[in-house]
C-alpha cells in the first residue's frame, strides 16, 4: 500500500514511531511532519525524528511543501493517517482549512473518497472537538483515538501502543498480530 503518514504536533510521538517500524518494510510510507511534532517526538522518546526517519526508506516531505505529490489528488495514495492528531489538526480538516501539507493530504484524501484515520489526541473532549470528529465521521473519516484496553491485560506501554496499532491496521484490512483479540 501507499500509505501518508501524517504527524502534528500533539503528545503521541510513540504511536506515530510504532506505525512508521511496523510498515516500513512492506508498504510505501510518504511521511510529513510538523515542527511542533518533531519538537514534541524529541521530547517524549528521546530520539531526534530526523535521525529516526532516515534509518527508514519512507519518502519525507515538509509540512510547509506544496508542491509534494501528496498535495494533488492526481497523486494516488491508499490512505492518509493523522497520528497523533491534535485537535487544532482536527479542526483544520473538519474545516477544509489545507493550511500546510498534512491539512491538505488530509483535504485530498477527503475530497477522492481514499480512507482517512485520524488519531485525536486529547482528554477531555469538548462539545467542539466531538463535534468536529462527528463531521468528520459522517463522511466517512475514521476517528481512532488511542483508547487503553484491558481485556487483552497489556503488561507494558508497548502492549497498549501495539493495540492502538492493530486496530488502526485492522481500519486498513492489514493483518496483524500486534495484540490479543477477543475470542
Amino acid at each position: 500500500m501507499k500509505i501518508a503518514v501524517l504527524i502534528s504536533g500533539a503528545s503521541g510521538s510513540i504511536l506515530s514511531k510504532r506505525l512508521i517500524e511496523v510498515l516500513n518494510d512492506n508498504h510505501e510510507l510518504f511521511v510529513v511532519a510538523s515542527d511542533e511534532a518533531k519538537w514534541i517526538f524529541k521530547q517524549e522518546t528521546e530520539e531526534e525524528f530526523d535521525e529516526f526517519i532516515r534509518k527508514k526508506k519512507c519518502k519525507v516531505f515538509k509540512n510547509s511543501d506544496f508542491s509534494s505529490p501528496l498535495a494533488s489528488g492526481s497523486f494516488k495514495i491508499d490512505a492518509g493517517i493523522i497520528i497523533p492528531c491534535s485537535v487544532k489538526t482536527l479542526s483544520a480538516v473538519a474545516c477544509g482549512y489545507a493550511s500546510n501539507l498534512i491539512t491538505r493530504c488530509a483535504d485530498v484524501c477527503i475530497k477522492e473518497k481514499r480512507k482517512l484515520i485520524m488519531v485525536v489526541r486529547e482528554t477531555p473532549l469538548s462539545p467542539i472537538h466531538l463535534e468536529n470528529m462527528l463531521k468528520l465521521s459522517k463522511i466517512g473519516v475514521v476517528i481512532l483515538p488511542p483508547m487503553l484496553t484491558f481485556y487483552n491485560k497489556p503488561k507494558n506501554l508497548e502492549d497498549a501502543v501495539d493495540f492502538v496499532i492493530g486496530k488502526l491496521l485492522d481500519q486498513l484490512n492489514l493483518h496483524n498480530n500486534l495484540f490479543k483479540r477477543w475470542e
